[in-house]
């Protein structure tokens, strides 16, 4: 059991280490870039990028928490109960990820793409942009505590 505990775990790192990885890159190298381009160069690059990670990165997510309630199912099953505590620290953590995402992130991802295939720039591009701004300090947070749960139950014996 305690090998199929680990697997999984390993699996909810690697699938969540994509999304934080990516979350990272906005954080320290999208987010500034963007704010030396003009409005239309911001929603043309955000727009398509978010469309292309809108339909790629779901799955990802998905795979990401399952395997992290898992975890903590078996790990709770077979009465690992560090490992059960740190996954189940991981999972709440992916469950804000996901309601943060879903309620600034989302929204914000939309407006840019529909904005980027219909080639205009939305009045509101700069305030678009902040709003999601807001928010990426935080799900990388989420996304820190995640994984380091994550790791602390591969590692528990």
């Amino acid at each position: 059991m305690r090998t199929l505990i680990d697997v999984l775990a390993g699996v909810a790192i690697l699938a969540n280490a994509v999304l934080y990885g990516t979350d990272v890159f906005g954080a320290i190298i999208l987010r500034p870039a963007i704010a030396a381009v003009d409005d239309r160069t911001l929603t043309q690059l955000l727009g398509h990028i978010h469309r292309t990670a809108d339909r790629r990165f779901p799955g990802i997510d998905a795979a990401g928490l399952i395997a992290a309630i898992a975890t903590v199912a078996l790990a709770a099953a077979s009465e690992h109960w560090v490992s059960t505590a740190a996954s189940a620290v991981a999972t709440l953590a992916l469950i804000s990820f996901t309601g943060v995402y879903n309620q600034v992130s989302r929204p914000v991802n939309t407006a840019l793409t529909a904005a980027a295939l219909a080639d205009r720039v939305p009045d509101d591009a700069r305030e678009l942009q902040a709003r999601w701004d807001s928010v990426i300090n935080a799900r990388v947070a989420l996304q820190t505590i995640a994984l380091a749960a994550l790791s602390v139950s591969l590692a528990a014996a």
